[in-house]
């Protein structure tokens, strides 16, 4: 218990100071996207230090580590390269700005730093896994890398076909329907939240892994109601209209299935 402490306190420290450098860093650029980049390279900071301050056994933690690590660097540099960096603010941050009115640079060390409070009870499965000693992988944990694989797969293939179509000018405005994204509306976030399941589904095998599940619990709650399906979907409905609510009539929300038929006006 008193190691757990520990490198959780170490981890919070370490997430919190990384979120108010990046306020500051969103006060010079104006992009509060920025925010996105920090939550995804912060789980992947706490995976690393709690594989090296962890007492377990080594190649279970480095495991985890190497899934949550290159996850969480994959998907911070995407969203530097895609929502950042020669980018201006995406929609859903600026209509926050549009409803929060005043305060903004408080209201937003409040909302950066909520994601590094988030960020360490999503990181929990990454913990108890590093304070496991088992000196053998079990069949789950097998199980679980096996399921992180194709989830991280799903979640490149979803974030590339996505970038490749924004790239085309002539599709600016336009709702993408390549790949993936003609199976579900929104791909990338199905995959992520496999990848928490595989995580969760990893550290079943630990002393009290069955906390983990809160991660992938806490996913779906801010994937459908918070700030993850409704805000970007308000967003696509304010810039892309009448095609992306005929997208939303024929189209599966989450899990990719086969399309509907259209509805005849």
């Amino acid at each position: 218990m008193t190691a757990a402490l520990l490198m959780a306190s170490h981890g919070a420290a370490a997430v919190m100071t990384l979120m108010a450098v990046l306020w500051l860093i969103h006060l010079a650029i104006r992009n509060a996207a920025i925010v996105d980049f920090g939550w995804a390279f912060g789980l992947a900071v706490l995976a690393v230090l709690y594989a090296v301050e962890g007492p377990g056994y080594a190649p279970r933690k480095w495991l985890i580590e190497a899934m949550a690590g290159l996850w969480g660097a994959r998907l911070a540099l995407y969203i530097l390269r895609e929502r950042v960096i020669g980018h201006s603010e995406e929609g859903r941050y600026q209509q926050i700005r549009r409803e929060w009115k005043t305060k903004l640079p408080l209201k937003f060390f409040f909302f950066f730093e909520f994601q590094a409070v988030l960020s360490m009870f999503l990181s929990l499965p990454f913990l108890l896994i590093s304070l496991n000693s088992n000196l053998a992988l079990s069949v789950l944990e097998y199980l679980a890398v096996a399921l992180w694989l194709v989830a991280f797969a799903g979640e490149m293939a979803a974030d590339g076909q996505l970038a490749e179509f924004k790239s085309d000018p002539g599709n600016r405005g336009k709702v993408c329907r390549k790949g993936l994204w003609n199976y579900s509306r929104h791909p990338n976030y199905f995959f992520e939240w496999l990848i928490w399941v595989s995580y969760a589904l990893f550290a079943t095998a630990s002393p009290w892994g069955w906390l983990a599940w809160t991660g992938p619990a806490l996913m779906l709650f801010f994937l459908f109601r918070v700030t993850g399906i409704p805000a970007t979907e308000a967003q696509a409905l304010r810039s892309r209209g009448e095609e992306y609510r005929l997208y939303q009539q024929t189209t599966s929300a989450f899990v990719p299935w086969f399309p509907r038929k259209e509805k005849l006006a």
